[in-house]
């Protein structure tokens, strides 16, 4: 007995002493940030180390990225990018901006096409110096605005266009018992054919391509505009025959092509930047940096309270209330609403990037922006990389809609998709029985599966809510219903195609539309924006501050072939997109066939349900 109680103090003590550890380790870090001084900001290099992707609403950390120290990849906000560019043109501080693109992940194309504008005004007035160890479609798309592109000798260009292969379910789910009622509109409203078929439908593979042969142009104009020396086409029709005349080197036939400047290693792009920016042999790198972060506060500064409203629709549009990076649609309508409740805005600016998701929130947010143009104020709509299916639908109330030529946009459709369990249940040996009242009870059924009266409902829900979507995108753009349906049926469109349709008024970003918001309200040359943002909550920022790690004092280099990806982490994001689907609301307005502006979040439950798929499969 006293062993015992010998062997319990123990133990009580070591947890004791590990909560104590914790907590001095919280403190300490939360401490070392709230104190921490800004840096000063002087002359030298302005370091744009983009070690992550480019988005327009940050997503907040999750407290298991906040314990795993520094791990997380960093999302930066575009609109905060562009002021940083627009601000170093003709800041006299700044001798050179370095664009280190070896931890960049990539964006949306719109977003990336605006960035690389934003990069070749810079070059106009002082050098932009691109490197990284290797550059896929997206790193290369901003590296092509830079005056000087340099690359690792053992890198490679690996620009591919667009295209991607999707995980088709249909096989893995008849194995596990699995049935999936669909419930759907739209002969292109390819988000539900994973689950009802193994491959593409001919009608979703002609949408596909249509849609990446328009966005590849559009990428391809882009890069030629930024260089126009650089032999893209005969490198995008035959890479490996550019290989090979360069005697198998990828990195020298990247450099014959005038895709790159130089071939280097890192070292000597360092003394580069030295020579342009200022030594300093005390700092890593040996030249005098400008951190990003710093300098960022000073170009963004305190948030201007112009008279025009400016509110971001990002993300998956979900029910309720939800953080920064999802939209959600009680929080985007409750900031709309907030904002025009002390009668200081004169007009709105919606940015949207998203694919859509619950036709509630959709339509809640699309009532709040109503409420704005019932009190007279004018509405305009950007739309950013992807505005699809309930993107649009939160469109609709614009007098006038922006979009850039590659923006995805359409997909004015509706599914609804239900799994049920019946085969499941019959492989486990289980049985399901009961008893109903009416025809409804204990509907859906998801052990043996939903009545013929419940599907009939269920599908006359979804036929309902796409009649709907077609009225107010007919009012909207001052056609028919069935006018719009021939546009409709759940098809993608890039934003060239969407203009000549008349789904978009105009090509343009978020200045163009900021200038449109002041004419329409007839505010002369004023341009001041609110922004209306949800203020992170002071949990937020402790993790944000926890998670994120700026890599700002050098870059590791990476391997040149790192775009060819980690397969079990693809895995692992096709697990992640097939929960938020099923996770979802019954019927929703969503594109999924629209490639993601950000990715999927991959939490520890997808790994876990992959191993556990694995070890039932193999």
């Amino acid at each position: 007995m006293r062993f015992a109680r010998a062997i319990w103090k123990l133990l009580v003590g070591v947890k004791d002493a590990l909560v104590l550890i914790f907590m001095l380790m919280f403190f300490g870090l939360l401490y070392a940030g709230l104190s921490a001084k800004p840096t000063p900001v002087g002359d030298g290099v302005l370091a744009l180390d983009l070690n992550g992707a480019v988005v327009e609403q940050p997503s907040r950390a999750e407290l298991s990225e906040a314990l795993a120290g520094g791990s997380r990849a960093q999302d930066y906000r575009l609109r905060d990018l562009l002021a940083v560019l627009k601000n170093a043109k003709t800041d006299s501080r700044v001798k050179v901006v370095a664009l280190d693109l070896d931890g960049f992940t990539g964006g949306g194309q719109a977003a990336l096409s605006d960035l690389s504008d934003a990069i070749r005004d810079v070059r106009q007035s002082k050098k932009v110096i691109a490197y990284a160890t290797g550059y896929t479609d997206d790193g290369y798309q901003l590296a092509s605005a830079a005056s000087e592109i340099w690359m690792n000798p053992l890198g490679l260009v690996a620009a591919a266009g667009p295209g991607s292969q999707r995980l088709y379910y249909k096989g893995l789910l008849d194995k596990l018992g699995v049935t999936a009622h669909v419930y759907r509109v739209g002969t292109y409203k390819a988000a539900v054919e994973p689950f009802t078929r193994n491959d593409m439908s001919p009608e979703a593979r002609e949408n596909a391509q249509a849609l990446g042969n328009a966005l590849l142009e559009n990428w391809r104009e882009g890069v030629l505009k930024n260089r126009p020396q650089a032999k893209i086409d005969p490198y995008l029709r035959d890479t490996n025959g550019a290989v090979a005349a360069a005697g198998g080197d990828l990195a020298k036939a990247a450099l014959n092509a005038g895709l790159v400047d130089k071939l280097a290693e890192r070292q000597e792009f360092e003394r580069r930047l030295a020579e342009l920016g200022g030594k300093d042999d005390k700092a890593l790198g040996g030249y005098q940096r400008i951190k990003l972060t710093a300098y960022a506060k000073e170009a963004v500064g305190a948030q201007s309270r112009g008279p025009i409203g400016v509110v971001t629709v990002a993300g998956m549009i979900v029910d309720g209330k939800a953080a920064a990076g999802t939209a959600g649609g009680e929080t985007i309508a409750q900031l709309i609403e907030k904002g025009l409740a002390n009668n200081k805005l004169k007009a709105l600016v919606v940015r949207v990037d998203s694919p859509g998701g619950s036709v509630l929130a959709s339509e809640r947010i699309r009532q709040a922006i109503l409420e704005a143009k019932r009190r007279k104020l004018p509405v305009v709509v950007s739309m950013g990389s992807v505005a699809a299916s309930g993107g649009y639908w939160v469109s609709t109330p614009a007098d006038f809609i922006y979009a850039e030529p590659s923006t995805i946009t359409g997909s004015i459709g509706v599914f609804g998709i239900l799994p049920s369990f019946e085969g499941t249940r019959a492989k486990l040996g289980l049985g399901s029985d009961g008893i109903k009242t009416t025809p409804l009870s204990g509907e859906p059924d998801v052990f043996n599966g939903p009545s013929p009266e419940a599907e009939k409902l269920l599908q006359t829900g979804v036929d309902s809510i796409y009649g709907r979507f077609l009225g107010i995108v007919a009012q909207s753009r001052h056609k028919t219903p069935q006018e719009i349906d021939k546009i409709a049926q759940g098809r993608v469109w890039d934003g060239g195609t969407a203009r000549q349709l008349g789904l978009v008024d105009g090509f343009g970003g978020m200045d163009e539309a900021v200038a449109k918001a002041a004419e329409l309200a007839k505010l002369g040359d004023e341009r001041g924006v609110t922004y209306l943002d949800r203020a992170p909550t002071f949990k937020e920022q402790i993790l944000d501050m926890l998670a994120t790690t700026e890599r700002e004092d050098g870059s590791s280099e990476r391997d040149g072939y790192a775009f060819f990806g980690n397969g079990q982490l693809k895995l692992a994001q096709a697990i992640a997109d097939l929960r938020t689907v099923l996770a979802g609301p019954s019927i929703q307005v969503r594109c999924l066939e629209c490639p993601a502006t950000a990715p999927a979040r991959v939490e520890r439950r997808d790994v876990g349900l992959l191993a556990s798929l694995g070890e039932w499969l193999f």
